[in-house]
């Protein structure tokens, strides 16, 4: 946890971002009915049936301090998935940069290992060499940062049927455009310091008896 919070507490450096990590499952959930438009003293109105059609993955990496975030809908979170996102992140993202801190939780995929697992021993190294990653503890993943971001599409972008992966894609598109247009930064305020005295039955108890 500590770690984590350090990390947080760099400077911005721009050709050493940290950027924070993660991924959420979407259900894909199409209109049988077309919705009835709000009218005068109406608001917009819809029918209880739907029809599922599967489900969809976002992968997200925010960098809080640039208030700069990307989105990627894939068809599945599987561990190629995750390696092919991260080589998007240092090949077309952050290319310009010497080191990328990646803060992110303990899913089984978020592991440097992917990388080998999906390229060649020669390109997973030259991908690696550019990444630092920094776990969020076990039951700890509310420090990342991310999931602030998740929060904030479900609540602006997500909170509605959609039916279709593409259609999908585009909403998620025009929010990240915005929001990037806006700037908008993460106000994390919660330290170190902080952590020691709120969270104090955490540590362990080394005090001479």
């Amino acid at each position: 946890m500590e770690q984590v919070l350090d990390v947080y507490e760099r400077p911005l450096d721009v050709d050493r971002p940290v950027v924070c990590v993660d991924e959420a499952n979407r259900r894909l959930v199409e209109e049988v009915v077309l919705p009835i438009p709000m009218g005068p003293g109406q608001p917009e109105r819809f029918d209880y049936e739907y029809q599922r059609n599967g489900t969809v993955n976002l992968f997200m990496a925010f960098q809080p301090l640039l208030g700069f975030r990307e989105v990627v809908v894939t068809e599945r979170r599987t561990a190629m998935d995750f390696a092919a996102f991260l080589k998007y992140l240092v090949d077309d993202i952050y290319w310009h940069t010497t080191k990328i801190t990646l803060v992110l939780d303990n899913l089984n995929t978020h592991k440097p290992s992917v990388l080998y697992q999906a390229y060649p021993p020669e390109e997973a190294h030259r991908i690696l060499s550019k990444l630092e990653f920094v776990h969020t503890p076990k039951h700890g993943s509310w420090l990342n940062m991310a999931e602030l971001e998740f929060a904030a599409i479900q609540r602006q972008c997500l909170d509605r049927r959609i039916g279709t992966k593409e259609e999908l894609t585009r909403e998620v598109d025009a929010w990240r455009d915005a929001r990037n247009d806006r700037e908008v930064r993460a106000n994390w305020q919660f330290t170190t310091e902080d952590a020691r005295v709120k969270l104090r039955k955490l540590y362990p108890d080394n005090q001479p008896r």
